[in-house]
């Protein structure tokens, strides 16, 4: 393999392993299966006639000339970005793909219905769905349009508020049968689900007056929809947007009356994609679903 007629995927594929040290982060990065990625690596690696990374228990370690190969690698992602940027610019069809990324709870839940009226009537375009807690970079086009719970402040994107999403706190109706009522008394007794590094839900506890750390939360993770998995298999309590638990009727609603504060949705696109017609269609579309909730 010539360095010059490298294909692009091989070396986004290595890219990909580089940054996040694993096989299988990688793969959930590009939305491929881990076998595909594995493949791509290993071809890229005998064209090259070099080992790129040592493989250990704990994941993938650059070797020397892995290492030296990172570098241009990001060189090449950012062209990449700023080609296609210049394609999809002068782009006037509505026919292609667009690529939202949200939270894992956010794209099941919110997402998914949101959608159901645009596949309806725009069947050209196509949607891939980037489902990640993590923050994706639209700068550099690994995604179109970003569903965030917070305000964008990248200077190259444009943002709009969509709603501010209600949140409550609630338990699976076989939970409290076992566990008995939720009052402020019994609140302490009780099993919570929550957060291992995120901190909104301590500060929600820390404005209704009651100041708790990590350990106060039987159950921690920080994938958003394995926490509400959680609530659904009657594991504990835990805080959930109310148009979602609205959804199933075994939730129950506990202790209404402490005040949290309502979990805002912005829309973000690359500002120099805005006027283009597939995105505008997309993100209108999706302006007009959460403006109902």
């Amino acid at each position: 393999m010539d360095a010059q007629t490298i294909d692009w995927r091989l070396l986004q594929a290595f890219l990909a392993a580089a940054e996040t040290g694993s096989l299988g982060a990688a793969a959930r990065a590009l939305g491929e299966s881990q076998p595909t990625l594995s493949r791509r690596l290993a071809q890229l690696e005998t064209g090259l006639g070099q080992a790129l990374f040592e493989r250990t228990p704990r994941g993938l370690t650059a070797t020397a000339a892995g290492a030296a190969l990172i570098e241009p690698a990001r060189r090449m992602h950012q062209q990449v970005a700023r080609m296609a940027l210049a394609i999809e610019q002068h782009a006037r069809t509505l026919a292609g793909t667009v690529r939202i990324t949200a939270s894992a709870m956010v794209s099941q839940h919110l997402l998914l219905p949101a959608l159901r009226a645009l596949r309806e009537q725009r069947p050209e375009i196509q949607i891939e769905l980037l489902a990640d807690d993590g923050v994706r970079d639209l700068l550099a086009r690994d995604a179109d349009i970003a569903l965030r719970m917070f305000r964008p402040r990248e200077g190259g994107l444009i943002a709009r508020r969509l709603a501010d999403l209600p949140v409550g706190l609630y338990a699976h109706r076989d939970y409290l049968a076992r566990h008995g009522p939720v009052t402020r008394e019994t609140l302490a007794a009780h099993a919570w689900i929550g957060p291992n590094e995120g901190e909104q839900m301590r500060r929600g506890f820390a404005l209704a007056g009651y100041s708790v750390t990590r350990a106060f939360f039987a159950l921690r993770t920080d994938d958003s929809a394995l926490a509400w998995r959680a609530v659904l298999e009657g594991l504990g309590i835990g805080a959930g947007i109310v148009a979602v638990a609205e959804r199933t009727p075994e939730l129950v609603r506990v202790l209404p009356e402490l005040t949290i504060a309502p979990m805002p949705c912005w829309l973000a696109v690359h500002r120099e994609l805005r006027g283009t017609p597939r995105l505008r269609a997309v993100a209108d579309a999706l302006a007009t679903a959460f403006a109902r909730r």
